[in-house]
């Protein structure tokens, strides 16, 4: 089914695991396009509830393999064909995304992680804004995220200045949700991931949308698409475990329905 990644379903979470080792999972085309297939193969499986994007051997993703750069190629083209529908595919997808950073991120594939939910982030990993040293200007999405998340000044810093960010620098900065030793980084990463697959799918998929669509709206529409996002998720069954767990007193148990 897939020949650049691996991908499996375990205990509600689907992992695609970036597997072109020897070349520290650069980007080709067919890369770019599997990991596309393969969250639209996460999305649609009802068993799934989280989906996790992580790198086999000792990097996440080292960004474009310039062994397929052509000086005659459109980078323009390429984006709008290779990476767009890529990131397209995380942005639009409503089941939580995880970025596994197990490794050096770098161009595009500091944009891939960028493009996903929660960044776990092992002490042995780094991230790099690589595109002004080919004289390019960061892509797939990356500028947009960074901006969001950290401010124009310091996605300004990083882009121009190209300088490598530690674990404990991105963590500072925000991006790292939780910095993880390498001693404890399969525990620990399986222990997040179990946790977020426990949560009520529906109503984080909702929050996604929600967070995302609230630069766009004026407050008086925010409100509006609050309140149906509120009246979809309060007709789930994990809605209704959730108030009959609160009134027993016990735990709820999720099921992402």
């Amino acid at each position: 089914m897939f020949e650049t990644i691996r991908y499996e379903v375990k205990d509600s979470a689907a992992w695609i695991t970036l597997n072109r080792p020897d070349r520290l999972n650069a980007f080709i085309l067919q890369l770019n396009r599997e990991i596309q297939k393969a969250i639209k193969t996460a999305e649609r499986d009802e068993g799934v509830r989280v989906i996790v994007i992580t790198g086999e051997g000792r990097a996440f993703c080292s960004g474009q393999d310039l062994s397929e750069v052509d000086e005659n190629m459109d980078h323009g083209d390429v984006l709008r064909r290779q990476y767009g529908p890529m990131v397209k595919a995380l942005e639009d997808c409503p089941k939580p995304i995880i970025a596994a950073v197990n490794g050096v991120a770098a161009g595009a594939g500091f944009s891939l992680a960028l493009a996903c939910d929660f960044r776990l982030v092992s002490e042995k990993a780094s991230f790099i804004q690589s595109f002004v040293h080919v004289g390019l200007v960061p892509d797939s999405g990356n500028l947009y995220y960074l901006s969001n998340l950290i401010g124009y000044a310091k996605a300004m810093e990083l882009a121009v200045l190209g300088e490598k960010v530690s674990p404990r620098e991105a963590e500072d900065l925000g991006l790292a949700t939780k910095v993880i030793t390498a001693d404890s980084w399969e525990e620990e990463t399986a222990r997040f991931v179990g946790r977020i697959a426990s949560l009520p799918t529906k109503a984080i998929g909702s929050m996604k949308r929600l967070l995302k669509d609230a630069p766009k709206r004026t407050f008086d529409e925010y409100l509006e698409k609050e309140a149906y996002a509120q009246r979809m998720a309060g007709m789930t069954a994990d809605h209704r475990e959730g108030v009959e767990a609160f009134m027993a007193k016990k735990r709820p148990v999720f099921e992402g329905r």
